[in-house]
């Protein structure tokens, strides 16, 4: 597992030390005009406008309708989808054509697609990927049966990585960490958790006890946050920081809350995108090397956090002796 250990690690020394993950793809798809209230979320895209495209489930396309072929083709194409519009941008950036957010140095760092694999309680579209609360009667090997063949699928279909996101209980990322070793994966994963006080995930389980499943499989090579509320990042990765010395990841949401009745997002403790960069700093000091948006962030949030990155590296490189 050496070439998979060393593939995160290898993109943050060419990239100066920090890397940019994207942003809320749902919250652009919405802009757009798609219509996500549906069990499918945004992996109704796919199938609708996959020309404007998140997290999809074979059980969720078969609950559709979708033959289990048809459902694995679908995974398939999102991957591709990206794949093409990395091109696309790494072609019109070469020709000068495209806005590289003001920043030569981005035309030569190395753009990964990952594949996102979103939990249980996102396929169950009740809420509780936001309550990491499955109930008695799912298990281990509950998970592991409903997770194995979308990671099988999604490792073969051309993507640089796995993104386990938005985990919300150690026994999912328990589940994660089994399947990537029975199934000897050969591309690197991440493991993301999301958390509501900043000290656990959202079950309660405590983000040490959850990191530390991370940092004990070999082909996970990063750790961190996603769909939190900013104000909790900072201790997160602190408390990260001391069970695991695999790089951290964190993409925050804007703050607000989803409401799992409404199917929406509740404009209560937001952000604007300026707020949300001024932690950007912060955040990359205490020890986050890759760091993105989520949930309500947007391409102007993302351009922000890699202009300030940027500005803090070349601050970095003009003092060192």
């Amino acid at each position: 597992m050496v070439e998979s250990s060393a593939a995160i690690t290898d993109l943050l020394r060419q990239c100066g030390g920090y890397a940019v993950i994207d942003g809320g793809l749902a919250t652009e798809l919405e802009r757009h005009g798609a219509d996500l209230n549906d069990p499918l979320w945004s992996a109704k895209c796919l199938m609708t406008s996959p020309h404007l495209i998140r997290r999809a489930t074979l059980q969720g396309f078969v609950a559709k309708g979708i033959s289990r072929e048809e459902g694995e083709a679908l995974l398939r194409k999102s991957v591709e989808i990206a794949r093409e519009a990395r091109d696309i941008y790494c072609d019109r950036a070469s020709k000068g054509s495209w806005d590289v957010i003001g920043d030569p140095k981005a035309l030569k760092r190395p753009l990964l697609v990952a594949a996102s694999v979103g939990s249980y309680g996102a396929y169950l579209a009740d809420g509780s990927e936001y309550s990491g609360i499955y109930g008695d009667a799912v298990t281990l090997e509950t998970l592991k049966d409903f997770h194995r063949r979308r990671v099988q699928v999604l490792a073969d279909s051309g993507a640089d990585l796995i993104a386990f996101e938005t985990i919300p209980n150690k026994l999912e990322a328990m589940a994660y960490a089994e399947i990537l070793e029975e199934e000897n994966i050969k591309i690197p994963a991440w493991f993301s958790f999301n958390s509501k006080d900043g000290i656990n995930v959202v079950s309660g389980d405590p983000i040490s006890d959850c990191a530390a499943i991370a940092d004990s499989c070999d082909r996970v090579v990063a750790v961190g946050i996603n769909c939190t509320a900013p104000r909790y990042i900072d201790g997160l990765v602190r408390s990260i920081k001391k069970v695991t010395t695999k790089p951290i990841l964190i993409y925050p949401n804007s703050g607000e809350t989803y409401d799992p009745d409404r199917k929406e997002w509740v404009p209560t403790t937001g952000v604007a995108d300026g707020d949300f960069v001024s932690y950007v700093g912060k955040w990359h000091d205490s020890g986050a090397s890759l760091i993105g948006g989520c949930c309500r962030t947007t391409p102007n949030t993302i351009r922000a956090i890699s202009k300030s990155l940027s500005s803090q590296q070349d601050s970095l490189d003009f003092v060192a002796p």
